[in-house]
């Protein structure tokens, strides 16, 4: 960092305070991302942060790094949102088709997909040396997920701890707590965090994944109930963030997808493939029929497990297609 940069920033210059913080946006964003769940809800608090860091840079000391300060201030700050604010709940979609019941009702409905180009351009530092999570696993949507049920203190000190990679004592001192608070936390969070950790994912855009996630795209346009169901593990999931809906197992998937391809089938469907979450996806697209009008139908994301497709997740999510380099209208030809 350069000292006549801060000194600069700290004298009111607004272009020597972008100089400063702008390595760091991606990185806090995603940050944001991990403790929200929600990509709108990250950018918000980025901006937060920044203001914040902007008016209380004389408060900076140099004691630890700029990045340290501003991780600390993000922290903080989607702390403070999820226990003053509350968790803001979009509102439910309603399906053009009757749905049959689900096996529950998902709590997480606020998730929102996060765009593999936004991962693309994370710039260094890498994790510290106690991180016990890649960068890409930590942002797959059954951890993002997992961080959403946990406590939202012991959510931080998590992604502070094993996947920044910071020691104890700085978490503890970021969070304004004991290090015995912190291992406290760690070790609740590494539990519910070990118990849902993905094994035997094909390696991102490998053969592998390519050949499965093409019978899927080929299968889903062709509305072929058969073909999909057979690509899905014994006990896969069906979720439609918001919607709380979500359906597990073969016979409740199979009757949600009855309904909803029956649905499919009066209209052309396109799949456009792209990526979420380091995991395979696809924009969704409707033809125009009688009465209605071409467009996005949302996006869908498919968890592997083995050689088969252990989630599929399916968000509602149009105005975030652009993050996708998707159109946000029309039917793709």
């Amino acid at each position: 960092m350069s000292e006549t940069a801060l000194e600069r920033a700290r004298a009111g210059d607004a272009d020597a305070f972008a100089e400063l913080v702008g390595p760091h946006r991606a990185e806090l964003r995603l940050h944001c991302y991990r403790l929200l769940g929600s990509l709108t809800d990250a950018e918000d608090m980025v901006q937060e942060t920044l203001i914040a860091a902007w008016r209380g840079l004389d408060r900076f000391e140099g004691r630890a790094s700029l990045r340290t300060w501003l991780y600390r201030i993000a922290t903080n700050r989607c702390l403070n949102a999820l226990r003053d604010a509350g968790r803001r709940i979009p509102a439910e979609p309603v399906a053009p088709f009757q749905a049959p019941e689900p096996s529950r009702r998902g709590e997480v409905t606020w998730l929102q997909p996060y765009p593999d180009a936004l991962l693309d351009h994370l710039p260094e530092p890498a994790p510290g040396p106690q991180a016990r999570y890649e960068t890409r696993e930590a942002v797959e949507l059954a951890f993002v997920t997992a961080l959403q049920r946990l406590p939202p203190r012991q959510a931080a000190a998590l992604v502070l701890r094993d996947v920044l990679g910071y020691p104890n004592a700085v978490v503890a001192d970021m969070l304004g707590t004991t290090e015995a608070a912190v291992k406290g936390a760690l070790q609740r969070a590494r539990a519910t965090l070990n118990a849902r950790r993905t094994a035997g994912r094909p390696t991102p855009d490998s053969a592998a994944e390519r050949r499965l996630t093409r019978r899927f795209a080929e299968a889903f346009v062709a509305a072929d109930l058969g073909r999909l169901v057979a690509l899905l593990t014994d006990d896969a999931w069906l979720s439609m963030p918001p919607a709380p809906h979500e359906y597990h197992g073969i016979p409740a998937i199979t009757g949600f997808l009855r309904a909803s391809l029956a649905f499919q089938r009066t209209r052309r469907v396109a799949l456009v493939p792209t990526r979420a979450n380091a995991q395979p996806a696809f924009g969704v697209y409707f033809a125009g029929s009688e009465g209605t009008t071409a467009g996005p139908a949302g996006l869908i994301v498919l968890t592997l497990a083995g050689d088969r497709i252990g989630a599929v997740t399916r968000f509602h999510t149009n105005h975030l297609l652009a993050y996708f380099g998707l159109p946000a209208s029309g039917y793709p030809t």
